[in-house]
């Protein structure tokens, strides 16, 4: 798909449609609509209560938006668990030119000004559309996910996409919605004006777990 362009990734979304690609190295991308989607609803977000206390006493740091090309090689990365990547060269290319143009995030994770884990993601009207994740220490994405359902929640999002159900995701209360169900919920959503910097680029996590409805 060698003419497809910032802009029909832009549509792309607006439609509920995502790319993906094969392998790291291909130059070929797809747009992918299933018929399952993976949510995420905000107000009912669960967060283990192990998870809870590592968030409120963790060393790490959490940043948004400083290292988003870091953060998308990082996810990008071959593991044991997964030897190849749908986050090919041109794919990154076109999340970088969101970045640029304000409609990509990227939640980070540091410790001793090493990034460590994070999560990035795709942002337009009230809709966030988590992309990936990674971790490199104990908890990092987690930790990155619990901070972006905080900011996403005090920005006055409505819709947070991730893609597919996974056995990793249902712990923190996913559910599975049919195509036309997530479709009208993406339509409604892309009509606010949400925020992503209705909270500082660094909160900490006793503040997340706050906006979240969890007091000390």
């Amino acid at each position: 798909m060698p003419s497809f362009t910032l802009d029909d990734l832009i549509d792309s979304y607006r439609n509920g449609i995502f790319p993906m690609s094969d392998a790291r190295d291909d130059d070929y991308l797809f747009l992918v609509d299933p018929p399952k989607r993976g949510i995420l609803p905000l107000d009912g977000f669960h967060i283990p209560s192990r998870l809870r206390r590592t968030v409120r006493t963790t060393p790490f740091e959490v940043r948004v938006d400083t290292a988003f090309s870091q953060v998308i090689e990082l996810c990008a990365e071959s593991a044991n668990d997964r030897p190849n990547t749908w986050i090919s060269h041109p794919i990154q290319s076109l999340y970088q030119a969101l970045f640029a143009r304000g409609l990509a995030h990227s939640i980070e994770v540091w410790h001793d000004n090493q990034l460590v884990g994070g999560l990035y993601g795709v942002a337009i009207g009230g809709a966030f559309f988590g992309e990936s994740m990674v971790s490199r220490a104990t908890d990092a994405s987690k930790i990155a996910l619990v901070h972006l359902v905080a900011r996403l929640k005090s920005g006055g999002y409505s819709l947070l996409d991730c893609q597919f159900q996974t056995d990793h995701l249902k712990q923190f209360g996913t559910e599975e919605i049919d195509r036309d169900d997530y479709h009208t919920r993406l339509k409604q959503a892309l009509t606010i004006e949400a925020d992503f910097y209705d909270l500082p680029a660094r909160t900490d996590g006793r503040t997340a777990l706050k906006v979240l409805g969890f007091a000390d």
